[in-house]
């Protein structure tokens, strides 16, 4: 026994002693030799752990691993032994109230501080077991080459939280990063250990008290100027949440408390009688153990081609040589997120006006979410692959043994979902013209639909763009001050703004969406650019599908650039970059107007009289979108009419 769990006083489960069954899966031996493993590492006889078809995650008593195929590879059963003591360490080295209490607000610095205290509980393990050491570095191994780190080569691509939590974990242990995390540590080392050296020669000495260690972190992103610096009088929002969820289950609550990355992914869909908010509300799955790239089909891995959508084949490479569009400047643009424009106040303010408004629609809006949600499942329950070795019993061929008693019996085996490493991005308008009622259905529409989408294992990002003031702004200022030279092109300044990255869990970006009920807010709409910057952010994702959303009730428009170039110059340049994505880009292109004919720029495209109509026609779009991927993948299967 390690000197590890010798000093935990625990002993392996007795299940792992358990004598295998001559005709059972090969793999079953190992399987309840890892639980029991898992138990004895989380210091908790009764943990459930499972092995399934589904993404591995951790929630409450249960932990689930990916299922092992029939006879399993070297590498495979190092990786499984990997997630496995990833998650059993931190069910045993982690205190989920501690972490709530020292997390710092701002989802960049939550997701360094996330993925810097999971660093912290696998050195523990790796520190005391040399085998636990190697079975992390195989499952960290195998995590990046899933994510295609070694084809990132500019800092701009490589995830700050990535490169912290490598470098922490190479202060901790003495190794250095998996050969398939590429440069991502290199590209940001000198900008860490400039900023942050001085408090990194703390971390040793804290790793065993996970306060310490939290502080000593925190000192760290303030010096990196990521967030601010602890205090003993810090008020944490966490606490906050934590009072609002007392009806939830106890374990449920820690896991939320614990990560913002946990997933409760075995909910089933809320009755249609609850508020919207009661519906939708789940646990996220610990990103910090496991990336949503994680033990994918290998025929996925196959199909993805490093560097693939980055470079050089980017839709946009020669799209300047051919459409006439200038940017007299870009010096006054910004893109920003909802933190950054409002304060905390204000937007709870603001989220509560929203709740307010549309407190009549969230119902409606939330059964409709619901129904798209059955849908999704559906799709991903009705695919099977057949003919196998093992599985469920195939009924449906058992007259081959009637007919021919030498034949073997048949199995059959549900599929991985076909959309589970999806990402749909929602870009919403945020003129003036959708000021009032559209405004405040599109917010509700898309948060809803975030919550339901995460839900089904689809990452949602929500987007929205407007100009920083009214007729030009800066840009107009400076060029007056050039002497007003012709044809100047775009003429203002750019807003682009970040309601919920992909990656932030919907509980931490519920209240950005009551940013669009702020006065003032809504301005001019430059649509070509703002669907450039959407798609360019959905390029840069590792998912294998990804899918823009874009909502508008109107043409681009902007009288500052309008008065000094032709009248349809806006217009003109959406319609080339709605054609360049939709001929040239693996990016899913769908547009709903409101109030404005969308079909005439965008092949698929529906238009909706009333905002009221905007969840339906949303939930819609989306359920159509996914049935005819699952259409296309699963041949001899018909569409229904209607």
């Amino acid at each position: 026994m390690s000197p590890y769990l010798a000093e935990k006083g625990i002993v392996v489960s007795s299940n792992s002693k358990a004598k295998p069954n001559a005709r059972e899966n090969a793999a079953e031996p190992f399987k309840r030799a890892l639980s029991g493993c898992i138990r004895s590492i989380a210091g908790d006889a009764e943990l459930e752990v499972a092995f399934a078809n589904e993404r591995p995650g951790m929630a409450g008593e249960r932990i689930r691993l990916p299922e092992l195929s029939k006879r399993p590879t070297r590498q495979e059963l190092a990786v499984a032994r990997g997630l496995g003591d990833s998650m059993a360490l931190r069910k045993a080295c982690h205190d989920a109230r501690i972490h709530a209490t020292m997390s710092p607000q701002g989802a960049d610095a939550r997701a360094i501080f996330d993925a810097v205290e999971q660093a912290r509980v696998e050195a523990i393990g790796a520190l005391r077991m040399t085998g636990v050491a190697d079975n992390l570095t195989s499952m960290l191994e195998e995590k990046y080459a899933k994510a295609n780190f070694s084809a990132i080569d500019s800092q701009s691509d490589a995830p700050l939280e990535e490169a912290v939590a490598l470098l922490v974990r190479e202060k901790l242990t003495g190794e250095r990063p998996p050969t398939s995390a590429g440069k991502v540590l290199d590209l940001w080392r000198d900008f860490i250990e400039g900023k942050a050296s001085a408090d990194m020669r703390n971390l040793s000495a804290a790793i065993n008290d996970q306060q310490a260690f939290a502080r000593v972190v925190r000192d760290m992103l303030s010096s990196m100027d990521v967030a601010e610096k602890y205090g003993e009088d810090d008020i944490e929002p966490d606490e906050q949440e934590s009072e609002t969820d007392e009806d939830q289950p106890r374990s449920q609550e820690q896991d939320e408390n614990a990560s913002d990355e946990e997933e409760g992914s075995d909910a089933a869909p809320a009755d249609e009688n609850q508020s919207a908010e009661e519906q939708m509300e789940e646990g996220e799955m610990d990103g910090a153990e496991i990336s949503d790239d994680d033990l994918q089909d290998e025929g996925d891995e196959e199909s993805e081609t490093p560097g693939e959508v980055k470079r050089p084949n980017h839709p946009f490479a020669d799209f300047n040589e051919k459409v006439d569009y200038t940017v007299f400047t870009r010096e006054f643009d910004e893109t920003i997120t909802a933190e950054e424009l409002c304060d905390e106040a204000e937007l709870d303010r603001l989220r509560a006006f929203l709740d307010k408004q549309l407190a009549h629609l969230q119902g409606a809006v939330g059964r409709l979410a619901n129904r798209l949600q059955r849908r999704l499942m559906a799709q991903q329950n009705r695919s099977w692959e057949f003919d196998l070795e093992e599985g469920y019993l195939d009924t449906a061929r058992l007259q081959r043994i009637i007919i021919d008693p030498m034949q073997p019996l048949s199995f059959k085996r549900e599929k991985d979902t076909t959309f589970r490493d999806t990402v749909v991005t929602l870009l919403i308008d945020n003129s003036g013209s959708m000021r009032g009622r559209p405004i405040t259905v599109a917010a509700t529409c898309a948060d809803i639909l975030a919550r339901t989408l995460e839900r089904c294992g689809v990452k949602a990002e929500i987007l929205g763009f407007t100009t920083k003031a009214w007729k030009g702004g800066q840009s107009r200022e400076k060029w007056l001050a050039s002497g007003k030279p012709q044809s100047p092109g775009r003429l203002n300044d750019l807003r682009h703004i970040v309601y919920k990255s992909a990656d932030a869990p919907w509980r931490r970006a519920r209240r950005n969406l009551g940013l669009m009920m702020r006065e003032g807010l809504l301005k001019e709409n430059i649509d070509g650019e703002a669907l450039m910057w959407a798609h360019d952010r959905l390029l840069a994702r590792p998912e294998q599908r990804r899918i823009l959303m874009m909502i508008s009730d109107g043409a681009p428009v902007d009288d500052s650039t309008l008065s000094v170039n032709a009248g349809n110059y806006l217009e003109r340049h959406l319609r080339a970059v709605i054609e360049q994505i939709e001929t040239r880009s693996p990016v899913e292109l769908l547009a709903i107007g409101i109030g404005h004919d969308v079909t005439r720029y965008y092949r698929r495209a529906v238009t909706i009289v009333d905002a009221d109509e905007l969840a339906g026609a949303m939930t819609e779009q989306l359920a159509a979108l996914f049935e005819d991927e699952s259409m296309h993948r699963r041949p001899g299967r018909t569409r229904r009419a209607g």
